[in-house]
């Protein structure tokens, strides 16, 4: 089985925002964290909405348009 793209997650000062998920989406997130708990040793999955950030904070920082972009 291959790994999981996001590894384990650092606690950091949250800054509140709102979104909107589909509900497919909203069941997409809700499995890879019970997968991500599982990689992790963690005893229960993280809420979506706690593994949001570290996840579009990887996308970002891996996305070679932005940082070209960016610069």
């Amino acid at each position: 089985m291959s790994r999981l793209r996001l590894g384990p997650i650092v606690e950091e000062k949250p800054v509140k925002a709102t979104v909107e998920l589909t509900g497919k989406l909203a069941r997409d997130l809700a499995d890879y964290a019970a997968a991500h708990a599982k990689e992790n040793g963690l005893s229960e999955p993280l809420s979506i909405e706690r593994l949001i950030p570290p996840m579009l904070e990887r996308f970002v920082a891996t996305d070679r348009g932005f940082a070209r972009a960016r610069h």
